[in-house]
């Protein structure tokens, strides 16, 4: 898979942009805060549905604006598909494919793209929410109806958390309570989709982590990654809270007993707080090197090399299952914070896939087998595309 042409209208720092991209590498070279960035978050969006640097869609509209528009024309093959959407600085976005509306989410369906950027550093070294978030996009783009499922458990995930809210206000306690029982229903069928789902995500990312580990670090540190459960008893959002506690007959059950058990167990302290302390939304996965948490062991170095294979071993699940081929893997400010070494060893591994898609302040940064189709960019334009 390729994007064959980009347009952009009042998003970011654009107000109009169009630019020809190629099969290869394709390199976007500007100083910093030019927009060179914003672009390869513009093709990013058409898959994740999100930005990796900021939570929401309202940043992406050019200041003064209500709405930004972005298009992008695929190609696999001989096969061409125009993505469009529209986002609004309030209310719902838009989307539409080959001209015809479709719902947003319908999206990923069409786009497959791996994006690395120093923001990934976060996924390693970050708070859980970074590592969810890694886990939930890559759900989506493997799995498109995950979409739904994750919206629709953050809806009944807020409308739980406001009635224990308004409960602990209104000092009601126990069994007073029933309407969260109800509540308890939606949440546990909903959220063991979920964590079924990064379970089983977790288990395919083991094989690709490892090797695309070894070839960036070029040594085995044995790699490791595995979630943390609430509903197992583990909370990582509060460490420092009382632990919930499972009978060995509940350990062993299905993860929607498991769910259920542990919401009964924490029904008081939920009351007490005002918060829902059981579910996927604190969850972590937890990532080892050498048989220590990534977090807080782990050198530079090796933080960087997690990160890098995190979203390598990304590309080659999607690789693998797609009927679209390769996807297209974006490399956004990252050679300018890896040694020699890495820079190389990287290039290699990028040079592989269909279409490359690398953003640089430096272009001696970009290693040279990189280097086949340059553009830059200034202050919000396409100055000009230029063969290396």
């Amino acid at each position: 898979m390729i994007v064959e042409q980009l347009s952009l209208v009042d998003f970011r720092n654009y107000a109009e942009a169009d630019v020809s991209l190629h099969p290869g590498p394709n390199v976007f070279v500007g100083r910093n805060g030019q927009g060179k960035t914003n672009l390869a978050e513009a093709i990013a969006f058409f898959a994740t549905l999100g930005s990796h640097r900021v939570s929401t869609d309202a940043p992406m509209v050019r200041h003064g604006s209500d709405a930004a528009i972005v298009r992008a024309r695929l190609a696999h093959g001989e096969r061409r598909v125009q993505l469009e959407v529209q986002l609004n600085r309030q209310g719902s976005n838009k989307a539409r494919v080959n001209g015809a509306a479709v719902r947003t989410a319908e999206l990923p369906r069409y786009a497959q793209v791996v994006l690395f950027a120093p923001e990934d550093l976060q996924i390693v070294r970050g708070d859980p929410s970074a590592r969810r978030r890694f886990a939930d996009q890559l759900l989506v783009q493997r799995r498109p109806r995950m979409a739904g499922v994750l919206a629709d458990y953050d809806r009944v995930l807020k409308q739980r958390t406001t009635l224990l809210k308004t409960a602990r206000a209104r000092g009601i306690r126990g069994d007073a309570l029933s309407t969260l029982d109800v509540w308890d229903d939606k949440l546990v069928a909903l959220g063991s989709q979920v964590i079924e789902a990064r379970l089983a995500l977790a288990d395919e990312l083991a094989g690709p982590l490892s090797r695309a580990y070894t070839q960036i670090a070029g040594a085995d540190h044995r790699p490791e990654l595995e979630w943390a459960l609430t509903v197992r008893g583990v909370d990582a959002e509060d460490a420092d809270g009382d632990e919930s506690t499972m009978t060995a007959d509940a350990a062993a059950a299905g993860i929607a007993d498991q769910f259920r058990a542990a919401l009964a167990a924490r029904r008081t302290a939920e009351l007490d707080r005002g918060l829902t302390l059981v579910g996927p939304h604190r969850d972590d996965l937890v990532l080892r090197v050498r048989g220590l948490p990534v977090r807080g062991y782990a050198s530079h170095g090796e933080s960087w090399s997690v990160a890098l294979a995190l979203r390598l071993a990304s590309a080659e699940l999607l690789r693998a299952e797609s009927q679209l081929g390769d996807p297209i893997l974006i490399l956004d400010d990252v050679f300018a914070e890896l040694d020699a070494e890495r820079r190389t060893r990287l290039a290699a591994l990028a040079g592989d896939f269909e279409q490359v898609v690398v953003t640089a302040a430096v272009e001696q940064d970009v290693p040279d087998t990189l280097r086949a189709r340059i553009v830059r960019v200034e202050a919000g334009r396409i100055l000009e595309n230029a063969d290396a």
